[in-house]
């Protein structure tokens, strides 16, 4: 009787953590892969955008060593 509740928690354990891969698996792949564009709409907002820094300005902070 012991046995059936151990490999029932096991079982039970095992689905929870699949269930909760799966929903981490869609999360990623629904804020990284690229969205569709739309003719005549505005280019969907991604998640991180890259800019380089502006070669014309000097940097915000100094240098803190020292």
């Amino acid at each position: 009787m012991a046995g059936d509740a151990e490999s029932g928690t096991a079982r039970e354990l095992l689905m929870v953590l699949v269930v909760a891969g799966a929903g981490l698996l869609l999360a990623v792949l629904a804020a990284f892969a690229p969205w569709p564009q739309w003719p005549g709409h505005a280019a969907p907002a991604s998640l991180v955008e890259l800019h380089g820094p502006d070669e014309g300005q000097p940097p915000a902070a100094g240098p803190t060593a020292g």
